[in-house]
């Protein structure tokens, strides 16, 4: 036996808390009556009631009650194996995790909010594959393409500034992981979002772009950051944050370079956003494009399907609830 809604067993408290105030409620009754009345007087008066037909109605009602809970759990048992057929995107995030994420002109800065933006999106998806790439001087397959999406978050967690030990900004390097990564799927139901700061200092995202659009994968930046920029915060080796610094001692400021994802994005056939700090742009990317996107049978596998139960502590507890108002607790004269 399985449980789908176990957190409802939560409510066997408020049962618990129901026995206690009959219980309560039946000694009072009893002690009112000895106060009352004492030795004829009393059984005269207890001629009229039968106690353990009362009791018996607050055991049917508690009984009741608790089947009633069960049923909110929804127990199954049995099951059946059946074919079932997904339809779905295979979405890839690639994520900039260079020092140039760490600026703060984006609130609590560039990284953590894409992550935050990132948790969001997830929650929209249902049935779609998604993977994570994190990217800076090279590339890394963070998180493969799965529906496993609590595996995922936890695998977007774990990225920092420091998961890719080589500095610098390849948006080329994530394209081509990509890529590689994408399977042999069709090629309408495949997407690239990356999210970055625009700053490339290595390959040619171009030329890679171009390579994306001929296998079908469509691409889709998000440019985090202002054109003003800012200076970039790190933690040095005594554990203090300071400003990065060039080799010629002068302060790093990043800015926003939009024009390389417009491009990137053009390409392909893709969307540009600029994030802000009301829309990150996620959520318009995927309602606009993605969702519109055809979607492809990804596969079709066998499934447990398990029989549902809840029916039958459900009958039973309504039956109980019918019976229980004919149980007269006044004795016959």
């Amino acid at each position: 036996m399985r449980f789908v809604h176990s957190h409802y067993a939560y409510a066997f408290w408020l049962v618990l808390v129901i026995v206690l105030f009959f219980t309560l409620v039946y000694r009072n009754k009893k002690a009112a009556m000895r106060k009352f009345a004492k030795g004829a007087t009393l059984r005269e008066i207890s001629l009229s009631v039968n106690f353990k037909r009362q009791i018996i109605k607050a055991i049917i009602f508690i009984f009741a009650l608790s089947l009633c809970v069960l049923s909110l759990m929804r127990p199954q048992w049995g099951f059946k194996w059946q074919e079932v057929k997904r339809k779905g995107l295979d979405i890839l995030i690639a994520i900039d995790t260079s020092k140039s994420m760490l600026a703060t002109d984006v609130k609590p800065n560039r990284l953590e909010r894409s992550k935050l933006a990132v948790r969001d999106l997830v929650k929209k998806l249902k049935g779609d594959r998604i993977g994570l790439i994190a990217f800076a001087g090279t590339a890394y397959l963070q998180c493969p393409l799965t529906i496993d999406y609590g595996g995922f978050l936890l695998a977007l967690n774990d990225i920092s500034a420091s998961t890719i030990p080589r500095g610098g900004t390849s948006i080329s390097s994530a394209i081509s992981v990509a890529l590689k990564g994408k399977g042999g799927h069709p090629k309408e139901n495949k997407a690239l979002i990356i999210i970055t700061d625009g700053e490339d200092h290595e390959g040619d995202p171009e030329k890679t772009a171009q390579k994306a659009n001929t296998e079908g994968v469509r691409i889709f930046c998000v440019g985090i950051g202002t054109k003003e920029g800012d200076l970039i915060q790190v933690v040095d080796e005594y554990g203090k944050r300071v400003f990065l610094k060039d080799e010629a001692g002068n302060m790093v400021k990043s800015r926003l370079n939009e024009d390389a994802l417009r491009k990137i994005a053009f390409i392909t056939g893709g969307t540009y956003v600029r994030s802000s700090g009301a829309e990150f742009g996620l959520d318009l990317i995927y309602d606009e494009r993605l969702s519109r996107m055809e979607k492809k049978e990804i596969k079709a596998e066998m499934s447990k399907v398990y029989y549902e139960r809840f029916q039958i502590p459900l009958w039973i507890a309504l039956m109980l609830l019918f019976i229980e108002p004919f149980i007269s607790d006044r004795k016959k004269a």
